[in-house]
């Protein structure tokens, strides 16, 4: 596993935990939960990738 994306994650995720409690120390609850969640999909997207990657990788080496 690459070390740049464990990197992003963690960035990603300091992010969105930082915006999400300013949000929610202004009384912005409904936009902290929604920050929260474009963070998680980001993430999820980010891991997808990989994942992807890792299949096409597998195809490959068995001949699929």
């Amino acid at each position: 596993m690459e070390v740049d994306l464990i990197i992003k994650i963690a960035g990603i995720g300091i992010l969105t935990g930082v915006v999400t409690q300013i949000l929610k120390h202004t009384g912005k609850d409904d936009i902290a939960t929604f920050a929260t969640l474009a963070g998680l999909v980001v993430v999820i997207m980010l891991v997808l990738n990989i994942v992807s990657d890792l299949f096409s990788t597998v195809r490959t080496m068995f001949g699929l």
